[in-house]
């Protein structure tokens, strides 16, 4: 199993719009960067689990967990014009942009907030609070794990 970052702003889909999804799950579109792209479509697997962070609110940080539970999605906001995700070079027989699809698992008691994170001095080395990353997937260790599920 591996852990993950998934960074949302939750006026577009938070941690509340997954649950409403329950166990179905939901597609995590809209991933435009290839590096990240690359890690849904490579590096993730089924059972995963992935801490659902806020980005562009009022109080950054994890404010719940969810289970991957589909690999190598065709993202198909691709496909379609009327989309902001819309991707020109793109076809269905050649698709460019490939996703997951997650389900929820649970709210945290309270938000982890980013400066939280930041303030941790064995989380200085996880990507999500380094200066300059704006991937919207990034992996976590285990030991990252770990240490940010003893802070819930």
């Amino acid at each position: 199993m591996a852990y993950w970052v998934f960074k949302t702003e939750p006026n577009v889909f938070s941690i509340d719009d997954l649950k409403a999804r329950d166990k179905q799950g939901e597609i995590w579109d809209g991933v435009r960067n290839y590096q990240a792209r690359n890690m849904l479509r490579d590096d993730t697997r089924v059972g995963d689990l992935v801490f659902v962070y806020h980005s562009n609110c009022k109080i950054p940080g994890i404010y719940g967990i969810g289970r991957i539970i589909e690999t190598k999605v065709v993202d198909p906001t691709q496909f379609l014009p009327e989309s902001h995700y819309f991707d020109l070079k793109s076809s269905p027989d050649a698709p460019r942009w490939f996703t997951v699809k997650l389900a929820y698992e649970r709210h945290l008691e309270r938000p982890i907030t980013l400066t939280e994170l930041k303030d941790h001095p064995e989380l200085q080395e996880m990507q999500l609070v380094k200066r300059g990353n704006r991937l919207s997937i990034l992996p976590v260790s285990n030991a990252q794990w770990a240490i940010m599920s003893r802070l819930l």
